[in-house]
């Protein structure tokens, strides 16, 4: 296979289609294996960025990113037409749901129609980004074909899901088995052999069907276990319990058992999603996902669930929600990322805006929020202790946050996220049960 030959000798030129986590780091590790890549955006901001070697993703560096740029290993362009050119088309753009919950796959349809356009002999196509059972087979293939070229007889067809965990130091592009289905086995052996260019290890599975499964599962996977956790915490807060500690404890059974922890709600654009994708298209084959849905609408409940806490904490003070000043500490979905995709504190804000709270809020990865008709700037966290708000709300324990500034302050704060553990003081109100600094001694 002439395309087995250009991968090996790293001669085949690849376009990766989609610039963000997952596309730039991909893209960026291609190029420092020594293969010729080119990165394909709608976004002319990203693409002007990145041809200045200049990184917007935490998880790429600059001197990396500046370092493939410069040996011309690497370069950005919002011209599809370019496609023509390149051996390889690896397609990372987002997977979003509609409002109905339905599958929202504009995105990868516009990058397979730019594909299509140009696709020639001998190239290979993957999909990245996650979706339902099917979408190979069922929207890239007729797409693909449609101009009368055959899968595995005149081009390569495979999917192959992104993994990314967005700000994890230690598990990253290069280290993460990468799972790959080919539409045939010569589709598999040849995406195979080009991540096979740049990852650790390669696990190659029977078909794409397999492979989108397998990202579904992961995701469903930790959604219903968050999903158990967030509901165990609730039971807990009625009962007066502290679920960090039972959880703290619990994990030290050596078998048997996985930590899980409570949260304000699911974030990020994978494990809110991914479970809507799996029971969208479960229900096209007449089945119902009972299990997934309850999951999903406990862990749609806990913003709801932030905010009577809030409430909790201002009553300790008499105070009301409406009208009083709230201060969230962090917005994105997880600690250390600016990534807001499906944050739930937009969640928070949006039900303490209802109830008519003025809201302010500090991160130092997201300088500036709009949500809805309300644009928000972020505030300096010394600033806003000195204001003196009437609440705060942790919804991202980011590392650089000083938590000991905050307890000091005397300001009520709730503690969504457990990241005030090692202190005791009146003022802080647990996502659930009474404050704990530590086990007995026994």
């Amino acid at each position: 296979m002439a395309l087995l030959d250009k991968i090996t000798a790293k001669q085949a030129r690849i376009g990766v289609i989609g610039l963000g986590y997952v596309g730039l780091p991909l893209a960026v590790e291609f190029s420092l294996a020594g293969f010729h890549v080119t990165g394909f955006d709608v976004d002319a901001s990203k693409v002007g960025e990145i041809n200045a070697g200049r990184s917007y993703i935490p998880d790429v560096s600059q001197d990396e990113l500046a370092k493939v740029v410069k040996s011309g290993h690497f370069k950005a362009t919002t011209d599809m037409r370019e496609l023509a050119s390149m051996d390889v088309a690896d397609i990372c753009v987002p997977t979003p749901l509609r409002k109905t919950k339905d599958p929202d796959l504009s995105y990868v349809v516009k990058s397979l129609e730019a594909v299509a356009a140009t696709l020639h002999p001998g190239q290979l196509v993957i999909l990245e980004s996650t979706t339902y059972p099917g979408t190979t087979d069922e929207v890239a293939l007729p797409m693909l074909e449609a101009r009368g070229l055959k899968a595995e007889r005149d081009f390569f067809l495979a999917f192959s899901p992104e993994r990314v965990d967005p700000g994890n130091p230690t598990f990253t592009t290069k280290n993460i088995p990468k799972i790959v289905g080919g539409h045939g086995p010569a589709s598999t052996q040849a995406a195979a052999a080009l991540y096979g260019q740049i990852v650790s290890k390669v696990i190659p599975v029977t078909s794409t069907r397999v492979a989108e499964m397998v990202k579904l599962l992961e995701n469903t996977f930790r959604a219903v276990n968050i999903g158990l956790v967030n509901e165990i915490a609730q039971m807990c807060h009625k009962m007066d319990i502290d679920v960090w500690e039972v959880i703290d404890s619990a994990k030290t059974k050596p078998f048997g058992f996985m930590p899980f922890y409570p949260g304000p709600g699911l974030g990020g654009h994978c494990i809110p999603i991914d479970p809507h994708y799996l029971s969208w298209k479960a229900r096209q084959v007449g089945f119902e996902c009972r299990f997934i849905e309850l999951a999903g609408q406990v862990n749609a409940a806990m913003p709801a669930f932030v905010v009577d806490r809030v409430v909790d904490a201002l009553n300790e003070s008499r105070k009301a929600v409406n009208g009083s000043r709230i201060h969230l500490y962090g917005v994105a979905y997880k600690r250390d990322v600016g990534d807001m995709r499906e944050s739930p504190a937009l969640d928070v804000i949006e039900l303490l805006t209802r109830r008519g709270a003025t809201i302010s809020y500090s991160d130092p990865y997201v300088p500036v929020l709009q949500e809805g008709s309300h644009r928000f700037e972020a505030v300096l966290e010394a600033d806003a202790l000195r204001k003196q708000p009437d609440c705060v709300v942790i919804c991202t324990d980011h590392r650089v946050f000083d938590w000991t500034a905050l307890v000091n302050s005397g300001i009520p704060v709730v503690d969504t996220r457990h990241a005030l553990k090692d202190f005791s003081a009146p003022q802080i109100v647990r996502l659930s049960g009474r404050v704990t600094t530590g086990a007995l001694a026994v």
